[in-house]
């Protein structure tokens, strides 16, 4: 049997073992928000331990939690140390959003049925805490010497942006990998990514008797205009079109709106929460400005006052040159495995691996998953994972890190 052999062997044997490692994931909430994770990293720490990997827990002091927004987060880290060489880390997240309503399935039971594992989580990103972790001890398996080491990352601010995760143990130097993989899909490897500015505007206004509402200012009427100005940005965006493949054009969503205190009152405040999706190509500091601009100008004429708070930077991810040994590692026994091509291309979502490339460190983003983020369901009723896709996303991975270690 070759190498490519024998970590394929290794992984099938012990496949049922992964798949009930992502179950008892799967079921310990890590609703965020409101953010209370640490207890699933301490779950994690103690499953992993029974692998015979010992978990560095890295807890993020509590007042800078709270400041956050967040109620708990302990970032984990475990380092597989084979010889001189590289370090190349692996990085999935464990916060999600709330499950939301529409499940037929318990959002946290890891229910099994078709063939697919059913959860919050089971797809974006527990999946890829157990296809590393696996394709890590599928590696050891070999017992083959090995030039370099691997580190997994297993943190829990993805939700957020990633400055409590990633961004926090970067930043207090706990970790400097010369690469990196981010929990993905199995279908293709993502280079680069949209940036994403996250904003609160607050409209004031003066609360009144809707039997006298001249007496008052209609705050909300005031939000109808700034939301028709910033919604019409869209069709102007469309216009803008972006060269990384998969990923189209900048956009715009208001995702929550909230105001007024009764039906017989006039509003006296309204706030709502608006994401601005930036191809690579866009600078974050026009595009915010341009967006408080549109704000403002609209806004003229109206006799409350506006506030404008920025809640998130992203920027996009790039590409950074030293990437391509895991792309072509990737490509290939993406290849063998799957008997189809993986494209290395972008997506439109914003991620935290952006924290790695800012610290100068290439990665990619690859994992267990379907082709499309529509078809696993993410921050959807019924999310899931194909089981299949995980098997084989394992291998995947296993083979690259023989590559780029053996």
């Amino acid at each position: 049997m070759t190498a490519y052999e024998k970590l394929d062997a290794w992984v099938d044997a012990h496949f049922d073992e992964e798949v009930r490692f992502l179950q008892e994931l799967v079921r310990v909430p890590t609703d965020t928000p409101p953010g209370n994770n640490a207890p699933h990293a301490e779950r994690t720490a103690e499953l992993l331990q029974g692998f015979g990997f010992e978990a560095e827990k890295h807890p993020v002091p509590e007042a800078d939690v709270k400041a956050y927004g967040l109620e708990s987060i302990t970032n984990l880290i475990v380092r597989r140390k084979y010889g001189d060489g590289r370090t190349i880390a692996l990085n999935a997240h464990g916060d999600v959003v709330p499950p939301g309503e529409g499940w037929t399935h318990d959002p946290y039971g890891g229910e099994i049925e078709d063939g697919k594992i059913y959860g919050r989580a089971t797809a974006v990103s527990k999946g890829d805490f157990a296809s590393f972790t696996f394709a890590v001890r599928a590696l050891e398996s070999l017992q083959a010497k090995l030039k370099g080491n691997v580190e997994l990352h297993f943190t829990y601010d993805e939700e957020f942006g990633g400055e409590m995760g990633p961004g926090w143990l970067l930043k207090n130097k706990l970790t400097k990998p010369d690469l990196m993989i981010a929990a993905g899909f199995s279908y293709e490897v993502v280079t680069a990514h949209n940036g994403c500015l996250q904003m609160e505007v607050t409209v004031h206004g003066k609360m009144a008797h809707a039997a006298i509402p001249d007496t008052g200012i209609d705050a909300l009427q005031g939000a109808v205009k700034i939301l028709s100005a910033l919604f019409a940005q869209n069709a102007e965006y469309k216009k803008v079109t972006s060269k990384v493949a998969g990923i189209k054009h900048p956009y715009l969503n208001i995702g929550r709106i909230e105001g007024g205190t009764n039906t017989n009152v006039v509003p006296g405040k309204v706030v709502f929460k608006l994401d601005r999706r930036m191809i690579p190509e866009e600078n974050p500091a026009e595009v915010e400005a341009s967006i408080r601009k549109v704000i403002a100008d609209a806004a003229e004429g109206f006799a409350g006052t506006v506030e404008i708070r920025r809640m998130l930077l992203a920027n996009s991810l790039k590409p950074l040159a030293g990437n391509q040994p895991l792309v072509s590692a990737i490509q290939q026994h993406g290849k063998q495995v799957f008997g189809q091509e993986i494209p290395a291309m972008g997506t439109p979502l914003y991620t935290d691996v952006r924290l790695y490339g800012e610290a100068g460190i290439p990665g990619v983003i690859y994992g267990s998953g379907p082709r499309t983020v529509l078809e696993s369901h993410a921050k959807r009723n019924d999310e899931r994972l194909e089981l299949e896709d995980l098997r084989k996303a394992t291998k995947v991975v296993a083979r690259t890190l023989y590559d780029l270690l053996a």
